[in-house]
């Protein structure tokens, strides 16, 4: 098990820059935002890549998880989205998620995290269902036939939000291709217990995005330690459930800071980890 930092919050600078700041923090992994200011794949030639994979071996970092949730540079964090009344909209999301697909094969990460939809903005959620599944249909067989996975990430406001909503998808979903991303923080701001709602969707988790969030559940990410997760409990049941997956420290929020609040949060986790008896690699 890998404890990575994700690259974005380290958007004020270049992707290289970012591998080398991440990996001087000391942590062993990475999640590479597939977007500007980093890895957007239309941006990337053969030769670009083959320099990233040099990059990471370089400095011994594993790609855990090609992020490929946001589309600023078409777009904004949500849009273009699997569930937009427009087809040629939806396309441009389908593209960008068979682009990200071929970079994670190259630099060989096994998954890639998508958004769960979008925003309904008044679309019901029997049509937005339907849509995302055909949107998951386009993008299906290219990630069975690259050995990868396509992990759907639940976010608050967006069409999919808590453990019932994503049953709710994952149930007519026919391909092992697909499973989750588990991000902490936002099940704890959709009013769960993490550590509940891990269990419960244990099956489908492919990869854990982690960061805390105050006590008040409004989805901000916060440095570990500065909210009100209890991490010790959800690390033990990832022990008791033998959970082989990567953990990804997901920032964002911090793009002035990314470098001491990544290195607050390690400092916090680290007696965790040891405490829960996790072996992590970090």
């Amino acid at each position: 098990m890998i404890f990575a930092y994700s690259t974005n919050a380290f958007v004020k600078f270049s992707l290289f820059e970012s591998l080398e700041k991440i990996a001087e923090l000391g942590f062993r992994g990475v999640e590479i935002m597939g977007d500007r200011p980093h890895l957007y794949p239309p941006d990337f030639t053969a030769e670009d890549l083959a320099r990233v994979k040099e990059t990471l071996k370089k400095h011994d970092l594993k790609v855990t998880n090609i992020n490929s949730f946001t589309l600023f540079a078409i777009g904004d964090t949500y849009l273009p989205s699997w569930i937009e009344p427009e087809k040629e909209r939806r396309d441009l999301r389908i593209r960008h998620t068979n682009d990200c697909l071929k970079v994670a094969d190259v630099l060989g990460c096994k998954n890639i995290s998508v958004p769960p939809g979008g925003p309904l903005n008044n679309m019901s959620r029997k049509e937005a269902m339907v849509l995302f599944h055909q949107g998951m249909e386009q993008v299906i067989p290219l990630a069975e036939q690259l050995g990868e996975k396509i992990l759907v990430e639940p976010e608050p406001d967006l069409f999919i939000e808590n453990t019932a909503e994503f049953k709710s998808f994952i149930r007519d979903v026919k391909s092992p291709a697909v499973g989750l991303n588990f991000d902490i923080g936002h099940f704890f701001c959709a009013g769960e217990d993490p550590a509940v709602a891990f269990e419960e969707l244990f099956e489908w988790v492919g990869h854990v995005h982690l960061e805390d969030i105050a006590a008040t559940r409004v989805h901000n990410h916060l440095i570990t330690g500065h909210g009100a997760i209890q991490f010790l409990d959800i690390f033990k049941t990832m022990i008791r459930l033998n959970y082989q997956g990567d953990i990804s420290l997901e920032l964002y929020s911090y793009v002035d800071t990314p470098e001491s609040a990544g290195r607050e949060s390690l400092d916090y986790l680290r007696p965790i980890f040891h405490q829960a008896g996790l072996g992590i690699f970090i």
